[in-house]
């Protein structure tokens, strides 16, 4: 059985974080390894595109929808010492209902929810949830990729707790450098690996490779006009041979 990874991708807003998501589970599923993709932003729905696949329904639905998780957060909130309540139960892949899974060539994909209406209220019941899904989610052989909301919240949510390795996706801006740094501080906190992945690199952004620490990059993905066109039209990126080193070191380290 491989070695199962859980590996939580983060990084500024418009840095490449879902694209990245994207081609790191394809890689990982043409190597023959079983791969489930964890959607955890609430706000983007593009993943699912480019990965080529359906929208898949709220994995929240399963819990009574936004109220319902509301209600047993509350509990959770209230519980204390040996009673403690948890918002899940150890689960495995097999025990999630099939209506709440898409997927195809050994990649499945997980939403755990979405803002969808005006007025719904904040997303921190969504966090909650994503944090006690990768944490409670026994793997199984599988690799676990979680795509993130842009920033830092998630830290604050607790999201990173059950993962193995953070892989943060930079793109060439000052902010995206500053934010690599405060979550490199953040993940040695947690006793967590950081790696980066640097996004979107051409000649002009060859000086980003100076600006971050070396020893954390795990590899550099080109500016790309396919990927590019793929993902202006909501369409399957498809697939960059510079991802292949960079999932040798993720596996390897």
């Amino acid at each position: 059985r491989p070695q199962e990874m859980k590996l939580v991708v983060c990084g500024k807003g418009g840095s490449g974080k879902s694209t990245v998501s994207a081609l790191m589970a394809r890689e990982m599923a043409e190597r023959g390894n079983k791969v489930l993709v964890v959607d955890t932003d609430e706000s983007n729905f593009g993943l699912y595109k480019q990965l080529g696949l359906p929208q898949p329904k709220d994995f929240m639905d399963c819990m009574g929808g936004k109220k319902g998780l509301g209600e047993r957060m509350r509990k959770f909130m209230k519980s204390e010492g040996k009673e403690k309540l948890s918002i899940l139960q150890d689960f495995s892949l097999a025990d999630i209902p099939a209506e709440l899974i898409v997927g195809e060539d050994g990649i499945k994909l997980v939403a755990i929810g979405k803002i969808h209406d005006y007025g719904e209220g904040c997303a921190c019941p969504m966090g909650a949830l994503a944090r006690e899904f990768i944490e409670k989610l026994k793997a199984d052989g599988m690799h676990v990729i979680v795509d993130t909301d842009a920033g830092i919240e998630h830290f604050g949510r607790g999201v990173e707790a059950g993962c193995d390795k953070i892989v943060v996706v930079i793109d060439p801006s000052f902010e995206s450098v500053q934010l690599s740094e405060k979550i490199s501080e953040m993940g040695a906190k947690i006793n967590k690996p950081v790696f980066f992945v640097l996004s979107r690199m051409n000649e002009d952004a060859a000086e980003l490779e100076t600006l971050v620490d070396k020893t954390k990059v795990a590899g550099s993905l080109p500016f790309d006009r396919e990927v590019f066109k793929a993902c202006l039209k909501g369409e399957k990126v498809p697939q960059l041979s510079e991802m292949k080193p960079i999932v040798d070191r993720l596996m390897a380290d």
